[in-house]
């Protein structure tokens, strides 16, 4: 069964999959390349992928991912809509859907997800397993992860991000806000008091030009929030969940 509790049916080993999401894309291709026949815009790693596209996460070609004929669709509970599910389900499609909000749930449901398509469970899972899923350890700095710009948001509670992050060492001065994405203006994120503000390129494309100088202040920062120091980090490292784990821990961890 799928992380929602949906069963599938469908052939094991799977040949032909579509996969709505970036982090499950590279993770389905890692093991077996040729059975992704599909995936969104988004799924830019592996970068030589040769899937057929088929649109956006959230504005999927439903059209397009019916011609594929896959045996299965996979999907993610907070990336995709559940419209859409619906659609391809209605219309005969399999879907499996995975629901995703710490790292350890991450590795789960890639293993139940391999396991259930009847695929091989890769070196780099087992890895993250031992790397991410161990006792968290003691908080190293306060920090802020804003994720979009105009308006403001940052990562709030139960994310993956979020529970990454502390697997990291940092306490996120949002995590008991009762939004797991809710809007927070540069004073807010300021007055939170972190010892540092992470700027991801993904989801939004936060850059040395364009996020920093709101959280300089002095004489640069004039007219900003002021006062805070920031680091550019990758979206990726922080947000995806597939291969991309133990490059993450080689990388934040620092």
């Amino acid at each position: 069964m799928d992380d929602l509790g949906t069963a599938y049916d469908g052939p094991r080993p799977a040949r032909r999959v579509v996969s709505l999401v970036p982090s499950l894309t590279e993770a389905l291709a890692s093991v077996d390349r040729d059975a992704v026949v599909g995936a969104t815009d988004w799924c830019t790693h592996p970068a030589d992928l040769g899937a057929a596209r088929v649109r956006g996460t959230k504005n999927p070609d439903l059209a397009a991912v019916r011609a594929l004929e896959p045996d299965v669709v996979v999907a993610n509970q907070e990336e995709n809509r559940e419209l859409d599910v619906r659609r391809l389900r209605e219309s005969g499609v399999r879907v499996w859907v995975t629901r995703i909000e710490t790292v350890p749930e991450a590795v789960g449901s890639m293993e139940r997800l391999l396991d259930g398509l009847g695929w091989q469970r890769p070196t780099w899972l087992g890895e993250a397993r031992r790397l991410w899923c161990g006792p968290v350890p003691p908080v190293s700095r306060r920090v802020a992860i804003p994720v979009w710009r105009d308006p403001w948001m940052v990562v709030g509670a139960r994310t993956f991000t979020g529970d990454l992050a502390r697997r990291l060492g940092l306490d996120n001065v949002f995590a008991d806000h009762p939004d797991r994405y809710p809007a927070a203006s540069p004073e807010q994120v300021v007055a939170a008091a972190p010892d540092v503000v992470l700027l991801p390129d993904e989801p939004y494309l936060f850059t040395a030009d364009d996020g920093p100088e709101v959280f300089a202040g002095g004489p640069d920062g004039a007219g900003g929030a002021g006062g805070v120091a920031t680091e550019l980090v990758s979206g990726r490292l922080l947000t995806w969940y597939g291969p991309s784990l133990l490059e993450a821990h080689r990388s934040l961890a620092r």
